[in-house]
């Protein structure tokens, strides 16, 4: 098990050295001067070249490709991801004040999505008939549905109308520890509608493979009662697929959350990607896209050594 996590987290490092080298690409093939740019702004008036040349060495593009990319990838390994261009705040300490609360939206909109999918999957695949008939229509309804329409429905009926939950907005769990936990309940049921019918759609069509296979009608002749048969044997053998999907769809959450954030008034990361590209804040964007993107690298990790720990013949591949 050591050496396969090993090999994982080696692959990780390389996927994440491809991905800062494909951002650094991206960025240096944008058509035009961010100096210019930055200068001109939304106006688009003219500026002078020594304006430009200066901004140039503010920004470091007066240096050679070779050393923009290495100061690049050492500032990146050593938590410095550049000053904002709006407010001149530190890119990382920006990002480090947005980042848990997304993270905190997204993983509780999963864990929701688990706990209800996953037994709601093993019924409909179990029970068959009218029971399965309900849910797969229950679920195609959930996966259609977008998210700024189930949250503004919520708003309406559940905050408005019933006055249950707020409405939206932010409150630091230190200092109100109930007033967070209230205001983060709608975001998250809204974000986790969506992905309990995906987990829901996935344990169905693995419960009912492993359903058919003979290693659970041989435990069922060996006289190993339906439910231990099904938790032991089936379940078990089902949750990988699930993983994958759980997985995928978390890295897919952490930068398409920004629909439920702004409907809900949540301060996220989503929330200030979006405000840093209205404002062309470049080094904010940069810094958010790097984050985003090694933090699905961590997670497709974490779920390659979970691959590991449920399916111990994925450790010899």
């Amino acid at each position: 098990m050591l050496s396969f996590i090993l090999k994982r987290l080696a692959t990780g490092v390389v996927l994440v050295w491809i991905v800062l080298t494909l951002i650094f690409l991206m960025l240096q093939a944008v058509p035009g001067d961010p100096a210019v740019q930055l200068l001109t702004g939304a106006g688009g008036g003219a500026v002078s070249p020594e304006a430009v040349e200066t901004m140039r060495q503010r920004l470091g593009l007066d240096l050679p490709v070779w050393q923009q990319y290495w100061n690049y990838l050492t500032g990146v390994f050593t938590g410095d991801l550049g000053t904002a261009f709006s407010d001149g705040r530190e890119v990382s300490g920006m990002i480090l004040e947005r980042l848990p609360r997304t993270l905190e939206l997204v993983l509780l909109a999963v864990l929701l999505a688990l706990l209800v999918g996953i037994p709601l999957g093993s019924l409909a695949a179990r029970r068959g008939g009218w029971i399965d008939s309900s849910i797969s229509v229950m679920t195609s309804i959930g996966m259609s549905v977008p998210v700024y329409i189930i949250g503004t429905v919520f708003v309406l009926y559940l905050s408005i109308r019933l006055g249950w939950f707020p409405a939206g907005g932010y409150r630091d769990i230190t200092a109100d520890f109930t007033g967070h936990v209230v205001r983060l309940i709608l975001p998250a049921v809204t974000l986790a509608l969506g992905i309990t019918s995906i987990v829901s759609r996935m344990a169905r069509s693995a419960v009912l493979e492993n359903l058919q296979q003979d290693w659970v009608r041989t435990a069922r002749s060996w006289g190993i009662g339906g439910k231990s048969v099904f938790r032991r044997y089936v379940l078990r053998n089902s949750l990988t697929p699930i993983a994958t999907v759980t997985g995928l769809q978390i890295g897919t959450l952490l930068g398409g959350t920004v629909l439920v954030e702004q409907v809900f008034n949540w301060p996220g990361l989503s929330s200030l990607l979006i405000d840093a590209v209205i404002a062309r804040d470049y080094p904010v964007v940069q810094g958010i896209v790097i984050i985003l993107s090694v933090v699905f690298i961590v997670i497709n990790l974490l779920v390659d050594i979970l691959y590991g720990y449920l399916d111990p013949r994925v450790r010899t591949a």
